[in-house]
């Protein structure tokens, strides 16, 4: 027969357990909640979400919209740091001068477009809008052979570097879309020799861009199935065709951002 003290000891023992093991079960119940890793947004006006209206009177010339997918991504997972460098009219070089600054080994996540002023996209669609169709052919084929010659040591040296100033980070390479639907149902504006002209140079654009990201082990996203059937001319535009203030012309709305390029962005980023 056990003593009293006995007892007392055995229940005690049995009651430290049981008080342990219902909180070991209470800690291995709680969910982890852990942040999304720090993420930097890099690249042209496509990215700062010039189009889109909304722009951060902090951003200036750079034109950044809280309508754009980087802003609308940061805002629904809550990143443990979001950097927004994206800037209106940015080329590889000012990617490589002024917007690599914030990135780190322990940036997690990273976003980019970047080549369409490379190519010189602006001066092409001045080009075709204010001249006739040769002068537009002419400025696209310019557009070409810089798209199929310098441009990819350009993104080269932009992945390069991006990779080794934030080499623990998966780095998401968008694209740009298709301006237009040929035929659509544009009355006016540039004929469609030049609309299907300007396509053709996206999708080169496109391809380079591909290629390069894959051979720097980056995630590559395209746009252009997101954004068929909201070209301009058709009934549903997620693009703006010439536009005052100039700027925006020929980039994505607000609907191009959150339909075009956000859910493509979100599915890459994990």
């Amino acid at each position: 027969m056990r003593s009293p003290g006995a007892r007392s000891l055995r229940t005690a023992t049995l009651t430290l357990l049981t008080t342990l093991g219902l909180a070991c079960t209470g800690l291995a119940a709680v969910p982890a909640h852990a942040s999304e890793p720090g993420y930097v947004a890099l690249g042209d006006s496509y990215s700062s979400g010039v189009g889109a209206g909304s722009y951060t009177s902090s951003s200036g010339s750079c034109e950044q919209s809280t309508k754009s997918y980087p802003y609308l991504w940061q805002a629904a997972h809550s990143p443990s740091s979001f950097s927004f460098k994206a800037c209106s009219g940015a080329t590889t070089a000012d990617v490589l001068s002024s917007q690599l600054s914030t990135l780190s080994s322990s940036t997690g996540l990273v976003s980019i477009t970047i080549g369409g002023n490379d190519a010189g996209f602006s001066s092409t669609m001045t080009t075709c809008v204010l001249g006739g169709t040769s002068s537009c052919l002419s400025a696209v084929s310019t557009a070409e052979t810089y798209i199929n010659g310098p441009l990819a040591a350009r993104l080269d040296a932009t992945y390069a570097a991006i990779h080794s100033d934030a080499p623990n980070a998966k780095v998401v390479v968008l694209d740009y879309p298709h301006l237009y639907k040929v035929p659509g149902s544009c009355l006016f504006g540039i004929s469609d020799t030049s609309r299907n002209a300007i396509n053709a140079a996206a999708d080169e654009l496109d391809g380079v861009i591909a290629k390069r990201a894959a051979n720097a082990g980056f995630t590559f996203v395209d746009v252009r199935g997101a954004f068929t059937g909201h070209e301009i001319c058709s009934s549903d535009p997620w693009l703006h065709s010439t536009t005052w203030p100039i700027d925006e012309s020929y980039h994505p709305t607000a609907a191009g951002q959150s339909g075009g390029y956000l859910p493509g962005f979100t599915s890459a980023a994990g």
